[in-house]
């Protein structure tokens, strides 16, 4: 394991030489999942929040995320990812004793909608806070659609062991402070993960088809498709459909220049576009017979209305803007956004994907990473466009450093490059987890009919189902799997503790608001 390597990283070199690689072990995970709340007849659900799950606005676990029907379960950061994994299992549980007869979406593409009015936008009480977050949706709703909002995902978080920059500090030879070096170690993890991450697309997109209904808010983008029966559209190589261009399809974010080049740069740029008029959006107004269309008229509302593939995350304190968190204190973590829902598991995600995301990200870290220029960043989104649509068509090309390259030759240097810290991370355990993942994602890379996509379709044609019908049956397997358990009744009452408590903090933060909404929006956007 000592053994340096030419073509490895001066950093990851650096740490066997002096024998601190295994600082590379123990970096927190912690994951964000989506579900569509459904009804059992496979509608998307008019019923609001159940309150037995606790407050929207304030449970630690479980909240909603666009829509009242579009749960969002959050783990706590663990160093195991069986921990999180597990965590994860334990909110799907503690959902499905209490969910009636409704239940999870399996899929990350939406089944079951009528058109953007059958979509409820969530709600989170009176206080102003809580109208924030709904005005935000309500913005979105006039920008976007209400469809593609209830599109699902995986966000999976992820923190580089705390010990391991002090030794990559002083490998740098920087003059910044730790802190800011930290922050710049971070993004320079991002642009690499920019620069390869089309690769989770292939390796785990799972949306390659479309509910025909999808489109009925928006029947124009049907064309765009071919057909794969009377009920769905499709491409026949695609792969990851959510992470397309049929989402946040809006000329305003695709000129969008967000600078990655520094922490600086970012809030800076992201400022800029939150403070900037965009007169296709003053048109929708803002507060229109007394009730809010959206929170202001600018390119972007707030931060999070950015879609990106991956975020540099700073905890934010009660009521601070994002950029301001991130400028104020660091990068304290990243946000990784182009995960499908894996419609074969219960929970969405499994331990063999974990792990070869988190060795994946350990190496986007300890490799080089020159800064952005030209149009770099415009090739790095047509390459996760071409794999997102076309991701398993025999000999697509992408492109690499201003060079055409055939997908699959470029994913095995990907995979190549991640055997080493594969390798360190599985030193304690006999059997390798994260060199079996790795070996399992190389098989897929040989073999594109192994891709979740694939099978999808595969799984599709075989059982001659629509792609709602096939979402619908896989959704009453996972939901058969936690009713056929229920959990440990101390565990139960733990949730339902924090159920209590949540609703308790909500009517307390409503008891305390006194600034009007109005003067509470002005004084949240004049931070600085």
């Amino acid at each position: 394991m000592k053994t340096l390597n030419t073509l490895q990283s001066n950093k990851l070199n650096y740490l066997l030489e002096q024998n601190k690689q295994h600082l590379l072990v123990g970096g927190l995970k912690g994951i964000e999942k989506e579900s569509l709340r459904i009804s059992k007849a496979g509608d998307i659900s008019q019923l609001p929040h159940p309150s037995v799950l606790g407050s929207a606005l304030t449970h630690p676990h479980i909240t909603t995320d666009y829509s009242e029907a579009l749960l969002e379960f959050i783990t706590p950061p663990f160093a195991q990812i069986t921990e999180t994994l597990a965590f994860m299992h334990t909110i799907h549980q503690y959902t499905y004793d209490h969910l009636g007869d409704e239940m999870l979406l399996s899929a990350s593409m939406p089944c079951g909608i009528n058109g953007d009015e059958s979509i409820p936008v969530a709600e989170y009480g009176q206080s102003n806070i809580g109208q924030m977050k709904h005005a935000y949706r309500q913005g979105l709703s006039y920008r976007y659609g209400k469809t593609m909002q209830a599109i699902a995902g995986i966000h999976f978080n992820y923190s580089v062991p705390e010990t391991l920059w002090p030794v990559l500090y002083k490998q740098s030879q920087s003059n910044l402070a730790l802190t800011d070096f930290i922050s710049e170690s971070y993004f320079d993890l991002i642009r690499n993960f920019q620069r390869q991450g089309w690769i989770f697309l292939y390796l785990f997109g799972a949306s390659p088809a479309i509910c025909k209904n999808f489109f009925k808010s928006r029947p124009h983008l049907i064309a765009e498709f071919d057909e794969f029966d009377p009920f769905t559209v499709y491409h026949p190589y695609a792969t990851s459909l959510r992470m397309s261009d049929i989402g946040y399809k809006s000329k305003n974010q695709a000129d969008l220049e967000i600078d990655y080049n520094s922490l600086a740069g970012y809030v800076e740029s992201l400022s800029h576009a939150i403070e900037t008029p965009y007169p296709e959006y003053e048109k929708i107004g803002v507060k229109v017979d007394g009730q809010y269309r959206q929170l202001n008229a600018n390119i972007l509302q707030i931060e999070n209305e950015f879609y990106s593939t991956i975020r540099p995350k700073q905890i934010a304190e009660s009521c601070e803007k994002p950029t301001l968190a991130l400028k104020r204190r660091g990068v304290k973590y990243i946000e990784i956004r182009s995960l499908d829902l894996n419609i074969f598991n219960t929970i969405g995600i499994n331990e063999s994907t974990s792990r070869f995301i988190e060795a994946f990200l350990l190496t986007c870290l300890l490799q080089d990473s020159s800064k952005y220029t030209g149009q770099e960043q415009q090739i790095n989104n047509s390459n996760q466009l071409s794999v997102a649509h076309f991701g398993r068509k025999p000999g697509l090309e992408l492109n690499k450093d201003g060079k055409n390259i055939v997908l699959k030759t470029w994913a095995k240097e990907i995979l190549s490059s991640m055997k080493t810290v594969c390798k360190i991370l599985d030193e304690d355990s006999a059997d390798k987890p994260y060199s079996t993942a790795l070996k399992q994602q190389t098989e897929v890379v040989e073999n594109s009919d192994l891709t979740p996509s694939a099978k999808i379709l595969q799984k599709m044609r075989s059982m001659q189902q629509p792609f709602g019908c096939f979402g619908l049956k896989t959704s009453e397997q996972h939901k058969q799997h936690f009713k056929q358990n229920r959990l440990d009744k101390l565990i139960t009452q733990q949730f339902d503790q924090m159920a209590k408590v949540s609703h308790s903090k909500q009517q307390k933060i409503e008891a305390n608001d006194t600034l009007a909404f109005d003067d509470f929006l002005k004084q949240y956007f004049a931070q600085c």
